[in-house]
C-alpha cells in the first residue's frame, strides 16, 4: 500500500509541478523513448543475471506491494507455539515431540497456529532443529554454529533480488542518456526542418534523460530498499526461534526461553511480557 502511495506522490509532484510551470504533459509522452529505455534495461537485466537470480527477483518483487505479515500477533503465535513445544519436552521428555516434528501438519500443537504452519520455511526451521535436539548428540554451541550458517545462507539468498534491483536502478539513467543521444542523432539528421520542428525533436530527446532518471530514483531503486527491509523482517523471525531454542538447550525453562526470544524482536512488533503471558494462557485453555 505504501509503495503505491509513494508512487502516486512522485507522479503528482513531478508531473503536476511540470504542468503548473506551464509545461505540456503531452510532450512527455514519448513511447519510443520508453521502448529504448525499458527494452535496454530488461535486456541488461537478463544478460547480467543467472536463471536463479531472475526467478528469485521476479518472485520477490510482488511482495513489496503487500503489507508486512510479520505482525505482533504472528510473533505471539510463534512464541506461544515454542512455549508449548518446549513445555511438552520439559514434562514428557524429548521423545514426546517426535510425532510433532515428523508431521507438523497433523500435530495438535502446530495446527493450533495455522499462520505459522503456512510458512514452510519457518516450520521447517523449527522442526529441523527440534529433530536435532531429539535424535542428535550435538551440544548448544554446535547447534548455534549450524543455525548461524543456515541463517547466513538465508540472508545471502535474500540479498540476491536486492542487488539485482539496485543494479537495474543504477543502469536506468545511462539508458536514458542512450535514448537522449539517439534522439539528438535523429535531430541532427533533420537539420533541414524549420526551427519549430527541430525544437520538438530536441525536447523529445531530452525526455529520454528525464525518464531514465525518474524511473531509476523514483520507481526502481526504492524497491531495493523495500526488499532489504523485508529481508531484515523475515530474518528477525528466524533469530527469535534460534535464541529461544538455544536458551532452552542451555537449561532455561520454557517461560524464560521465550522471554529470551521476545527480547530480540523489533520494538514495533515486540509484545510486552504481560501481553505474551496472557496470549499463552489463552492458547493453553483452547
Amino acid at each position: 500500500m505504501l509503495v503505491s502511495v509513494g508512487y502516486l506522490i512522485i507522479i503528482i509532484s513531478v508531473f503536476g509541478g511540470f504542468a503548473l510551470a506551464g509545461g505540456h504533459l503531452a510532450s512527455l509522452w514519448q513511447p519510443v523513448e520508453l521502448l529504448m529505455i525499458g527494452g535496454g534495461a530488461v535486456g541488461a537485466f537478463v544478460v547480467g543475471n543467472s536463471n536463479k537470480a531472475l526467478k528469485a527477483t521476479l518472485k520477490a518483487l510482488p511482495t513489496v506491494f503487500k503489507g508486512s505479515k510479520y505482525t505482533k500477533a504472528l510473533y505471539m503465535d510463534l512464541m506461544t507455539l515454542l512455549y508449548e513445544v518446549l513445555g511438552k519436552i520439559r514434562k514428557e521428555g524429548l521423545m514426546s515431540i517426535e510425532g510433532d516434528v515428523d508431521d507438523p501438519a497433523s500435530s495438535p500443537i502446530f495446527t493450533k497456529y495455522p499462520d505459522i504452519l503456512a510458512d514452510h520455511h519457518i516450520t521447517e526451521f523449527i522442526t529441523d532443529y527440534l529433530r536435532l535436539m531429539v535424535g542428535g548428540n550435538l551440544n548448544s554451541l554446535e547447534i548455534e554454529s549450524l543455525m548461524d550458517s543456515e541463517l547466513e545462507t538465508h540472508h545471502q539468498e535474500g540479498e540476491v533480488p536486492i542487488h539485482v534491483v539496485a543494479k537495474l536502478g543504477d543502469g536506468l539513467p545511462a539508458f536514458g542518456i542512450v535514448a537522449a543521444v539517439m534522439g539528438v542523432v535523429h535531430t541532427m539528421e533533420s537539420v533541414h526542418l524549420p526551427p519549430s520542428e527541430l525544437g520538438i525533436l530536441i525536447a523529445a530527446a531530452l525526455v529520454g534523460t528525464f525518464l531514465g532518471i525518474l524511473l531509476a530514483y523514483g520507481f526502481v531503486s526504492p524497491l531495493s530498499s523495500k526488499l532489504e527491509h523485508n529481508l531484515h523482517e523475515s530474518s528477525k523471525m528466524f533469530e527469535c526461534i534460534k535464541i529461544t531454542l538455544l536458551a532452552n538447550l542451555n537449561g532455561y525453562s520454557p517461560v524464560l526461553a521465550i522471554e529470551f526470544g521476545r527480547k530480540v524482536l523489533f520494538t514495533t512488533e515486540r509484545p510486552s511480557f504481560l501481553e505474551l503471558e496472557e496470549h499463552v494462557k489463552q492458547s493453553k485453555s483452547k
